[in-house]
Formats: C-alpha cells, sequence, structure tokens
C-alpha cells in the first residue's frame, strides 16, 4: 500500500489504532504563545468542548476527517537523519521581558563536534582491528610460556586504549564500559589466543600462582573457556564416539556457597538453582557441569581449580589465582542457605606443586599481625616516610640488614630543568577530566589522558606530563599517579644470591605505579667515581641502551623516550625502595619518564610501573640497560664494569651494569 508520514492529522477513526501518526517527542517541543495585538487570549477549554468560536476540536476527540490510506510499515519512510529519542535533549527556555518564549536550537559547531569525535572514534576501532594475530594454526591449538604472555600482554594493551577511548567519552554517555569484554571479542575475531585445544590436567604455558584480573583472560589462554560460568567441561571420546562428559577446571569466587578457606582442600557448591529476578531458588539438577563433576569423581581425574578473591585496591572487581590440579574425594547433596538441594564436592590438592593459594592466606594472617612475618627484621624502613609500610625481611642468614641509608620518598635536584618553552599549569579547579580539550596539562600529553580511570599507565610515551604543585586541580586529580605514594605493602628481603631485593603482598596488575627512583641527582664525574667504588647497583643512567619491548597496543604511537638531557640519580646514600630492585633480563617492572613542573619550572622523575599481572611474593625486578660505550665498543673487557648476571632468565646475557 501507498501511504507516508504527513503533518499531524488524525485518521479517519479515533478508535483505529493501526494508523501511524508522526507525533514528535514531547520533551523536544516548545510552545510558541502568540503575543497581542497578533493573535486571540490563549483558551483552555475541556477536550470534548464546548468550543469557542474560531477553535477547531483535536484528535481524539475530533470528528470524521478526510479519510487516508493506512501506512505500509514495511517501507521505509525514515528519513535517515532521525536520532534515538535518548540522544535528544530539550534546550533551556530563556525569560524574556515581555514574558514570551524563544527557541533556542543547537549549535551547528557543538554538533560538527560530537560527529566528528564520533567519527574519529569509528576510525580509532577500525584502525585497532587493524593487526597482525601473529599466531598460526598449531600455535592456537598447543601454547607455550612465551604464547601465554603474549597473549595476556597484547590483550592487556587493547583493553587499556579501549578504556583509555571509553573515559574519553562524554560524561552523560550511555556507553557501558566493559572494555574487558571488547578487547576479547576483537582478539578471538582475530584469532589471537592459544591452547584452544581442550585438555584435562596441566595447560601449556600456565604456571601455578599465575594471577588474572578478568575471566576474558582465562579463556584467552585456555586454562578455563567459559566467561561466567564457574564449570568447564569436555567429552572424552571412545573410538568413534562421543563419551560422557568430565570436568577440566573450576573457578570458584563466591558466587555459592563454597567452603574455600583451607588452601588445601575446597567444598565446592554445583551450578544451577540459585534465584534470580525472575524466578525463585529451586533444587540443583545433576545435568552438565554438575554432571561433568559427579564423572571425574567417578573417572579419578584432575581437575584445574581457579579462586577468584577480592581486589583490595579495587574493591569491586576481583583477582582470580590459579591454584593448580585438584581430585574429587567426595559428592554428596545437602540444603543450601535457600532450603533447595545443592551438589558439593570435596576437593583435595595435589601434593607437590608450589604454593599458590596458600601464599595469600598467609600474607592474610601477617596483615593481621597474626603470627607475625617470619624473619622479620623492621615493620617498616621507611619510618613512615611513606603512606604504606615497607617491611625488611630475612630468611636466609642472620645479616639485619642493608648498609644505612637516608630513606627519601623522591628525587632531590641542586638544580631544576629549565624548559625550552614556558609551561603553565592546568586550569581544572576541580578533577582533570579525560577528554577535556582545554585542560593544558592533557594538551602536553597529545591530547590523551595518560591513565585509564583505576590509574593504570594507558600507554608508554615519549614523556608523560602530569599536574604539578601549582596546577589548582584536587590532591587525587587522576593525573597526579606518581605524586600519591606507594599504594601496594612493599618488603624488603634478603635473596639467596643477589643480595637485598624487593617484592610485594598485593598483587600488582600490569601498568600498575610501582615507586619511583629517589636519591640524588649527581653529574657524571661522580657517577664514575660511585662506579669505581663498587656501587654501581645504585646509580640510574636515563642514557644507557635499554632492550625495547612492546608495552602499547599495535597501532599506537612510539614508545622511545624523549628526555630534555641525561640525567644520573644515586641512592647510595639517599634513596627508597626502588634501589633495592634487582636486574632481570627478562624483567616484570619498568621505567617512565615523567614531568611536571613547579613555578615554571620542570622536574624529571623515574617511574617504574609493572609490565605484566605480578602476583604476591614475586620479586620485582627491571634491566639495568647497557652503557652506550659498550655498545660502540664491545670487545671491552668483560672485566671494565661487568657483573656476573644470576637473573636465571632463559634469555640471560650472563651480565649486567
Amino acid at each position: 500500500m501507498e501511504g507516508g508520514l504527513g503533518g499531524n492529522t488524525g485518521p479517519t477513526n479515533p478508535s483505529d489504532k493501526s494508523k501511524v501518526l508522526d507525533v514528535k517527542p514531547l520533551r523536544t517541543l516548545v510552545p510558541l504563545f502568540p503575543e497581542p495585538p497578533e493573535g486571540p487570549p490563549f483558551v483552555c477549554v475541556p477536550p470534548n468542548g464546548p468550543f469557542l468560536s474560531g477553535f477547531s476540536p483535536f484528535f481524539p476527540f475530533s470528528g470524521q476527517q478526510v479519510s487516508q490510506p493506512t501506512p505500509d510499515l514495511n517501507q521505509n519512510f525514515f528519513n535517515s537523519t532521525a536520532v534515538p529519542l535518548r540522544s535528544v535533549r530539550a534546550e533551556p527556555v530563556p525569560a524574556s521581558g515581555n514574558g514570551s518564549h524563544k527557541h533556542k536550537s543547537a549549535g551547528p559547531s557543538s554538533v560538527k563536534k560530537k560527529a566528528k569525535r564520533r567519527k574519529d572514534s569509528e576510525s580509532v576501532l577500525t584502525s585497532l582491528m587493524n593487526f597482525n594475530p601473529g599466531i598460526s594454526l598449531s600455535e592456537r591449538d598447543d601454547g607455550n610460556r612465551q604464547l601465554v604472555e603474549s597473549v595476556l600482554l597484547r590483550f592487556d594493551a587493547l583493553r587499556r586504549k579501549l578504556s583509555q577511548m571509553e573515559d574519553a567519552k562524554e560524561l552523560h554517555s550511555s556507553i557501558i564500559k566493559r572494555s574487558d569484554l571488547k578487547a576479547a571479542n576483537m582478539m578471538l575475531t582475530k584469532g589471537v589466543r592459544t591452547n584452544m585445544k581442550k585438555r584435562i590436567g596441566v595447560v601449556p604455558g600456565v604456571e601455578i600462582g599465575d594471577i588474572f584480573f578478568f575471566r576474558m583472560e582465562l579463556s584467552l589462554v585456555g586454562l578455563h573457556f567459559p566467561s561466567m560460568a564457574g564449570i568447564d567441561y569436555m567429552a572424552i571420546k571412545s573410538g568413534d564416539l562421543e563419551g560422557e562428559r568430565v570436568a577440566l577446571s573450576i573457578v570458584s569466587s563466591g558466587g555459592y556457597d563454597d567452603d574455600a578457606e583451607d588452601p588445601d582442600v575446597l567444598v565446592y557448591s554445583g551450578q544451577g538453582g540459585s534465584a534470580s529476578r525472575d524466578k525463585e531458588a529451586s533444587d540443583q539438577l545433576l545435568v552438565r557441569g554438575n554432571l561433568a563433576l559427579e564423572r571425574s569423581f567417578r573417572r579419578g581425574n584432575e581437575v584445574r581449580v581457579i579462586r577468584g578473591l577480592k581486589d583490595n585496591v579495587h574493591q569491586m572487581s576481583k583477582v582470580y589465582v590459579y591454584d593448580g590440579l585438584y581430585k574429587i574425594q567426595e559428592s554428596w547433596m545437602e540444603k543450601g542457605k535457600s532450603g533447595c538441594n545443592m551438589f558439593k564436592y570435596k576437593l583435595g590438592r595435589i601434593p607437590g606443586q608450589p604454593a599458590a593459594f596458600a601464599t595469600w592466606k598467609s600474607i592474610q594472617k601477617w596483615k593481621e599481625g597474626l603470627p607475625s612475618r617470619a624473619g622479620l627484621i623492621i615493620p617498616d624502613l621507611t619510618s613512615g616516610a611513606e603512606s604504606t609500610p615497607v617491611s625488611l625481611v630475612n630468611e636466609v642468614d642472620d645479616e639485619k640488614g642493608p648498609a644505612y641509608f637516608t630513606y627519601s620518598p623522591t628525587v632531590k635536584y641542586s638544580k631544576s630543568f629549565k624548559l625550552v618553552q614556558p609551561s603553565y599549569a592546568c586550569s581544572c579547579h576541580d578533577a582533570c577530566q579525560p577528554g577535556n580539550s582545554n585542560c593544558s596539562c592533557i594538551q602536553k600529553n597529545g591530547g590523551d589522558f595518560p591513565y585509564t580511570t583505576n590509574g593504570v599507565l594507558a600507554c608508554r610515551k615519549p614523556m608523560i606530563y602530569e599536574c604539578g604543585p601549582t596546577c589548582p586541580c584536587i590532591r587525587n586529580c587522576k593525573n597526579r599517579v606518581i605524586q600519591t605514594g606507594l599504594k601496594a605493602h612493599l618488603e624488603v628481603f634478603k635473596t639467596r644470591d643477589r643480595g637485598w631485593g624487593l617484592r610485594s603482598w598485593d598483587p600488582i596488575r600490569a601498568g600498575t605505579f610501582i615507586c619511583e627512583y629517589a636519591g640524588e641527582v649527581i653529574d657524571e664525574t661522580k657517577a664514575r667515581q660511585e662506579s669505581g667504588d663498587g656501587e654501581s647497583e645504585y646509580v640510574f643512567h636515563t642514557n644507557r641502551l635499554y632492550e625495547s619491548f612492546k608495552y602499547n597496543f599495535e597501532a599506537e604511537s612510539s614508545e622511545d623516550f624523549d628526555i630534555p638531557s641525561p640525567v644520573i640519580i644515586s641512592s647510595k646514600n639517599s634513596g627508597n625502595v626502588a634501589r633495592f630492585m634487582n636486574h632481570s633480563c627478562t624483567p616484570n617492572v619498568f621505567w617512565q619518564p615523567v614531568m611536571y613542573e613547579h613555578n615554571h619550572e620542570a622536574f624529571l622523575h623515574i617511574a617504574f610501573f609493572a609490565k605484566k599481572h605480578i602476583p604476591p611474593m614475586t620479586e620485582l625486578t627491571f634491566n639495568y640497560g647497557i652503557p652506550q660505550s659498550e655498545e660502540t665498543q664491545p670487545d671491552n673487557p668483560p672485566e671494565n664494569g661487568r657483573k656476573k648476571c644470576l637473573c636465571g632468565s632463559l634469555k640471560c646475557r650472563g651480565y649486567f651494569y
């Protein structure tokens, strides 16, 4: 049938609801009242009349109208420029002196800016998808340690980029901020994953104690495939026939009534039967995952256990810890808190595996002070200089601590770097917001906020500019990360063969700020003198050659640093926890130059960030780098400043400086 959406005229039959009206949303209309003497006075009458002379009834209270054909709803008569109702905002109506109201239309410049931002966002998303998976079909089925770490690093780089883009959206935007799900979907679409072949027992490249901050990470590396379900299972083939289903892995994260406090025993609740918005609680059924667990109990196969624990830094999030292989020892049914029947499975940890969840339980007791940390020398070697205490521990020998030094939480300059161009503080009076193009600190960072909302470093840059003391924004502005001090509970401990080292009681997410390198800025002459005294490990050089690595996502800009002039920092006499970080040829920490100004003078700081997720009690290390003279004169004798490297990495070069 032919038809269209004409003016606001009513259909022939008032009770015929099949007619479609072109009715505009009421909140977008602004009444226009005639001004005397240009029109008759405003009159209010009942909807059914009587009507005064000059006024007509309106639909649906009108009488017979000229008939119109019923429009064909299968045809597209809508203008392509129509906007969803939720995206339309009514403009405020200013009051004029004569009591009249004038409609204020949206300015064309703001509409163009929004359209440009939307187009730029779509362009960035398209470019993000244009990357080379770099993983063969065989590597997707069977992984190794290098592949697992590579997949996780690439996922987190993409997630941070998407999170940075989401943070820059307007505050009133209805966008759902789940960068983890979006990143995982893009990774799966491009085939960037490994260990796709389901298997019982050990997953190649995944180690006991590994931590994950997102459920999708478990799926991408083949540890646990379902993104929500707590039980993963597969069918065991018997010849050409598909046999019974057995459980492969479970995630215990507090969704059910699990007894999960014992580090060696887990009483796991079956799935299903929970109450929801649409249904009441019910008895669990022996189907799917529950049936697979029952079959695994009968067969005696190993089951991988992942424990979900509360993230102390981000209270609304969880940290998932791979706790190794378990076997089901018992199964039974009991009444749950809801009064309905639920399945219970008792799993025992196979002996001889490295500690994982047990380490978390020990740390929890240390924090509560029961019992005291074994080998504890000093509960806080910073003497209150840091907001979070740093313990000093020796479980190896009788040494009572490192040589004396003065604890200083930041770097000290005898003179400041003079900026090439004048630098001014931002004008934000609350907190600097991502996407605010008027913020001068964001402008210095190339238009991007350097950190995500939760304080994670979004990407490495030649230089990061934070808000300084002169900036009027609030103290906890998201662009003041390295100035807020330590966040993780760190521990200086005695290693077996490398002196004193540094580790954390808390899990550390990739991109998290750990500490800055504190000390005294010295010149080259004094640096050579300290190196001659055998104190080179307490000196940091910005002009050394450091092994390159990829932290940013593929499509992002250069990660080469742009430092105004070389900086040498000595922590021999004055420094902080960074002086205890040992060298590694495959480190889990990297450094990033950060600058903020005060009174138009710039001060450079060396900030350390986590390169990947770091489990508790894992030693924190960074690459000390190679002097440029070594690169230009590789035939220098080994004794010329070299020290034997004991990092134990598979890629160890055998020495460091």
